[in-house]
C-alpha cells in the first residue's frame, strides 16, 4: 500500500529545515525511476497477455479437427476442438471432484459458474475409427447424481459422434487434495495414472455442450479464460511515478 503525506512549509519558523542529504536525493530519485520501469515491464506485460488471448480464443473457436491419435501431436493442441466417433465404456467411470457447473446457455456468449456443487463424469471412449480408447470429461452432474444408477437414461450406449477441446495433464495446485485412484476421486488431471487405471491413451478432452444428453451429464465444462489485470497495474505504477516526483507530496 502506498501512503501519501502532505509535507506543509514551516512559514515563521526562525529554524530552517537541514539540506537533504545526497543519500536522501538518490533514494528520491530511485522510487520514480523504479516505479517507471515496472509500469514499462507491465506495458509489455499486456501486450503478450492480449496476444496469448487473441490466440486462445481462436483456437477454441476453430472448427474441429479430427482427433490425432499421437499424445506427443496433442502437446501442441490445448484448447483445440477435435471430433471423432465412437462409444463410451461406462464401466470405468472416474470422478473428478469437487465441481461447480459452467453454463454456457445462461448468457450469450459468457461462461457462468451454478452454486451447485458435484463432479466431473470422466468415461473411456473408445474412438472407432482410430482403434484406440481415450478419457472424455462427459461433463457436470450433481452431487446426488453421482451414481450411475441415478441416470441410468444418461448412459449412452450406441455410437455417436463426440466433440470436445483437448486438455493436457495438469500439476497438483498448492492445498489441493491428492487423487485416491482406488474410490475413482480425483481432484486434478494425472493423465498416466488415469490411462493406467482405465486402459486407455493418456488423451483426455472436454466434450462440448451440443454432446449433452438428457440425464446424462451437462458437456461444455471447459474454462478457458485468462485474467487481464495489466492495465491497472500500468495506472498504478505510473501514477505511484508521477506522484513520487510531485512538489509538495511524499511517497
Amino acid at each position: 500500500m502506498v501512503w501519501l503525506a502532505w509535507r506543509p512549509l514551516r512559514c515563521g519558523s526562525s529554524s530552517a529545515e537541514a539540506p537533504a542529504t545526497k543519500t536522501e536525493d538518490e533514494f528520491l530519485l530511485l522510487i520514480p525511476v523504479t516505479a517507471f520501469g515496472v509500469g514499462t515491464w507491465q506495458v509489455q506485460r499486456r501486450k503478450w497477455k492480449l496476444q496469448l488471448i487473441a490466440e486462445l480464443e481462436s483456437r477454441v473457436m476453430a472448427e474441429p479437427m479430427p482427433l490425432p491419435a499421437d499424445p506427443v501431436e496433442l502437446k501442441n493442441l490445448e484448447y483445440r476442438p477435435v471430433k471423432g466417433r465412437g462409444h463410451f465404456d461406462q464401466s470405468k467411470e472416474l470422478y473428478m471432484m469437487p465441481r461447480t457447473m459452467v453454463d454456457p446457455a445462461r448468457e450469450a456468449g459468457r461462461l457462468s459458474s451454478a452454486a451447485e456443487s458435484g463432479d466431473y463424469v470422466v468415461t473411456p471412449f473408445h474412438c472407432t475409427e482410430l482403434g484406440i480408447t481415450i478419457l472424455v470429461n462427459r461433463g457436470f452432474v450433481p452431487r446426488k447424481k453421482v451414481n450411475p444408477d441415478t441416470r441410468y437414461k444418461g448412459q449412452v450406449e450406441r455410437e455417436v459422434e463426440l466433440v470436445g477441446m483437448v486438455r493436457l495433464t495438469e500439476a497438483r495446485k498448492p492445498f489441493v487434495p491428492e487423487n485416491n485412484p482406488e474410490r475413482k476421486q480425483w481432484h486434478y488431471r494425472d493423465l498416466e495414472a488415469m490411462a493406467r487405471l482405465t486402459g486407455a491413451e493418456s488423451i483426455f478432452i472436454d466434450a462440448d455442450f451440443k454432446t449433452t444428453v438428457p440425464g446424462g451429464p451437462i458437456g461444455g465444462q471447459t474454462r478457458a479464460t485468462l485474467r487481464k489485470e495489466h492495465l491497472q497495474c500500468i495506472i498504478t505504477w505510473y501514477g505511484l511515478c508521477f506522484l513520487s516526483r510531485t512538489p509538495g507530496i511524499m511517497v
